[in-house]
């Protein structure tokens, strides 16, 4: 059993399908999901083939697949559209980045949105990502066995200037206790600002 028969058994057939790519794109699926809130996932299809060079005190969760959750209202299969097309590039980018650097994404970790960390898109202001857990979908995504692998799932988060400059600050628990408090999850938002109180409101006060 692959990964995309998996995820069938686990959704059923009709909920999972491959994402149209050009020869030499990492191979991504679409699963849709019926939650209150539909949302459709964008998930890497076969990250999990390569091994993780992982502290052995993380050697279960060698295995990851990478998932973007976007809400109903996302027009994501207009590719020609630049506030919702660089889901794309950036969920094969960070795959690559993996294979290509043998390294390893872990809950918890960061990464800048480009050397330049210019905003995603005009209707997106972050400029960092933060790798999580699922949260949102954290029975939906539970870890899956497939073979003789676990593999597990890792949310890919946009993130603001400060609540970056709060993560390496405060650390990985700190924060996710922030986003949880303000009803951040992994799915995308383009609507949701910092969830950190601005300085001239500190003043204010």
């Amino acid at each position: 059993m692959n990964l995309k028969s998996a995820l069938e058994d686990r959704f059923g057939a009709h909920r999972v399908a491959e994402v149209s790519s050009n020869q030499g794109e990492f191979p991504l699926l679409f699963i849709d999901l019926e939650l209150k809130s539909p949302v459709t996932v964008l998930m890497t299809h076969g990250l999990s083939n390569f091994t993780m060079p992982v502290h052995e005190k993380h050697l279960a969760k060698a295995h990851v697949e990478l998932y973007f959750c976007l809400p109903s209202y996302w027009n994501f299969e207009d590719l020609n559209d630049p506030n919702a097309n660089w889901i794309y590039a950036w969920v094969r980018r960070l795959a690559n980045f993996v294979i290509e650097k043998n390294t390893w994404f872990g809950h918890g970790h960061t990464m800048p949105c480009g050397a330049d960390m210019k905003p995603l898109s005009a209707k997106m202001n972050q400029n960092h990502f933060f790798l999580s857990e699922p949260m949102l979908l954290e029975r939906e995504l539970a870890p899956l066995n497939v073979g003789e692998k676990t593999i597990h799932f890792l949310s890919i988060i946009p993130i603001f200037p400060d609540e970056m400059d709060f993560k390496q600050g405060k650390g990985t628990f700190k924060f996710q206790q922030k986003l949880i408090q303000h009803g951040v999850t992994e799915k995308l938002d383009d609507y949701r600002g910092t969830v950190l109180r601005s300085k001239w409101r500190l003043l204010k006060r």
